[in-house]
């Protein structure tokens, strides 16, 4: 890890699903990391690798007393509403908590002094562009307040650099499978994810899956979609972290496979791994689903050193079904 006499670092939503994977991965390595939350959509539970700060980052005074109180020396930010179809419906609630939330966390990290800040983003910010393979300079043409709230973020950290600040920014679209060793999983309510979906169908815990759409200009006819590991993932923002602590300065990164996985594959997987059928039907496209949305990451692979391990669908599957079969944080 960095030579940095100070190895404590804020993580924001350290108690949500990528957030908590994060944490597990900064403590392996020596650093001390400290979840700040509001538990509104994490849990308390996943906070095993650090301190909990329970404060909302509407509130700028509760960022302020967890810089205080910690005095971290860089900060890791996932908190924010992800869900897309809720930002359709309530756009303000979107820019209100997500772009407020993360320009009071911002203007709090630059107050304190801390000047490398690792940001979550997302491939939404890309909109649809069906079929292309993203990159980090692909046009970015975002569809919904969820994915132009993350993309106003990143430009407000741009804005921030003549300050002092620097930032990693990481793209991705889905992420998937669970902690190996199952001390932290995927745990939403209400879940919209795919594979958390097929292994709750397949246990009996919801409905029969439905398939949207089977007649796709795709291999199979169904949706393709690019998917990481989540422990790879927060592999990648423990070397953007390290990026920032070496001292080279700000850079985006997307995170993906480049080739996706359609829903029948992830289907045909499901039942090889847990030796059961996926209880499913096939129904219409919905409006506004893309045949095939996939990310690059050639330039996080040859500059930070990424090279995701567990992102093969068997292996997202099966450690997403041992953490589901185990119940519990």
């Amino acid at each position: 890890m960095s030579e940095s006499k100070n190895n404590t670092v804020l993580v924001t939503g350290g108690a949500g699903y990528i957030g908590a994977h994060a944490c597990k991965a900064l403590q392996q390595v020596g650093y001390v990391p400290v979840t700040f939350d509001n538990l509104s959509t994490g849990h308390a539970e996943a906070v095993k690798f650090g301190p909990l700060f329970k404060g909302d980052l509407t509130d700028r005074s509760s960022i302020d007393a967890a810089f205080q109180e910690h005095r971290p020396h860089a900060v890791l930010h996932f908190a924010a509403l992800s869900q897309v179809g809720e930002s359709v419906t309530d756009p303000g609630r979107y820019w209100r908590e997500n772009v407020g939330g993360a320009l009071n966390l911002i203007e709090a990290t630059v107050a304190a002094g801390v000047m490398n800040f690792v940001f979550s983003s997302t491939c939404a910010t890309y909109g649809d562009q069906d079929g292309v393979v993203l990159t980090e300079d692909t046009d970015q043409r975002p569809m919904n307040a969820y994915g132009g709230s993350k993309l106003a973020i990143e430009q407000m950290l741009a804005d921030f650099v003549p300050k002092g600040l620097e930032a990693v920014i990481f793209r991705y679209f889905n992420v998937a499978g669970a902690d190996p060793d199952a001390d932290v999983g995927e745990d939403h309510d209400p879940e919209t994810h795919l594979i958390p979906l097929v292994i709750d169908a397949i246990a009996g815990r919801r409905g029969p899956l439905t398939i949207f759409g089977t007649d796709y200009d795709t291999p199979d006819g169904t949706c393709i979609r690019d998917y990481v590991h989540v422990s790879d993932l927060a592999d990648a923002h423990v070397k953007g972290l390290e990026w920032l602590t070496a001292g080279k300065g700000s850079r985006t990164f997307c995170l993906g496979t480049g080739t996706g996985f359609s829903v029948r594959e992830v289907i045909d997987a499901a039942k090889a791994v847990t030796n059961a059928e996926v209880p499913h039907s096939e129904g219409a496209r919905r409006a506004g689903d893309a045949a095939r949305l996939v990310c690059g990451s050639e330039r996080a692979k040859t500059e930070l050193g990424w090279t995701p391990t567990r992102s093969d669908m068997v292996t997202m599957l099966r450690d997403a079904h041992r953490w589901h079969e185990k119940g519990s944080f």
